[in-house]
């Protein structure tokens, strides 16, 4: 059995180194980040490959490559198959790339630990607060700074029509603009970066996150580490219809619906959901393109 102790607290090393090499990008004290746009229109940089590089080389100097196979935005092949091992580092350099560039301060690192389908160790660090967010099954969210390291919670006794909804600023389309003006809950706050996006419900800020996937749809890499810290905190993230999400199988996509909360009225929302997106399935399906 492995000691995730003390693999949490190498990939919490990690993470730190990660996030000033991307703060040296941000700031400009490192070179030009020289942007390149992949097929699907998502734009990468140096400073993407440069951090997926370190974190990879870092947790393989540490933890070798026998028990665990490894996985990053960067380096993955697709189609990709499920790897035979039964621990899987899935790992996001940079997300919210975007608002990297745009320098809206939103970008975030995550690094997850998969057990066969489903994360047991996950670090969302976002560089420009300083903050490592970091749980593994069972043990707890904590927030770390320069300081130390402290337990964090989600809201709780909130009614449903007071909670806020954290939105995306660039993946929108028609049946999530539907499904947010509909919902019980009006109060939106704009926030990139799916890790920043979390942090937000974490530190109270916000109360709930939803993804509906139109032309694209959320990567391993964009959730695993996301969904682990919130439940760790107490907040649930699953699809609409209740189930949990999976990792490490043969898409690498988080299709459909999913919905990420402080977890009270976690089912109330999932069900109003899927009740307002029924009529659009056949919308929803052309979105998706599958």
């Amino acid at each position: 059995m492995l000691d995730l102790s003390a693999i949490l607290a190498i990939a919490r090393q990690v993470s730190w180194g990660a996030l000033d090499i991307l703060r040296s990008y941000y700031h400009g004290t490192a070179q030009d980040l020289d942007v390149q746009y992949k097929q699907d229109g998502s734009p990468a940089t140096v400073a993407d490959t440069v951090v997926s590089k370190y974190i990879i080389e870092q947790l393989q100097a540490a933890l070798g490559h026998e028990d665990f196979a490894y996985i990053s935005e960067e380096t993955y092949k697709s189609p990709l198959k499920p790897t035979s091992s039964q621990w899987v580092w899935v790992i996001d350099p940079l997300d919210g790339t975007r608002d990297f560039i745009q320098k809206t301060g939103e970008y975030a690192i995550h690094i997850a630990l998969v057990k066969e389908s489903r994360p047991v160790l996950a670090v969302v660090a976002v560089p420009e607060a300083e903050k490592l967010y970091f749980a593994t099954k069972g043990g707890g969210t904590f927030v770390e700074t320069r300081d130390g390291f402290s337990p964090i919670q989600v809201s709780s006794g909130k009614p449903i029509e007071d909670l806020t909804v954290v939105v995306s600023r660039s993946h929108r389309n028609e049946p999530l603009d539907y499904l947010l003006k509909n919902l019980p809950c009006q109060n939106h706050k704009s926030v990139g970066s799916v890790g920043c996006k979390i942090a937000t419900i974490l530190e109270q800020q916000a109360d709930i996150y939803i993804s509906l996937s139109g032309k694209s749809a959320p990567k391993d890499w964009d959730i695993a580490a996301p969904e682990l810290v919130l439940t760790e905190a107490g907040g649930k993230f699953t699809h609409f219809d209740g189930t949990l999400l999976q990792y490490n199988t043969d898409d690498i996509h988080q299709w459909g619906g999913l919905l990420a909360s402080n977890g009270e009225h976690h089912q109330q929302l999932c069900q109003t959901a899927e009740n307002l997106l029924s009529p659009m399935v056949d919308i929803l399906t052309d979105l998706e393109g599958r």
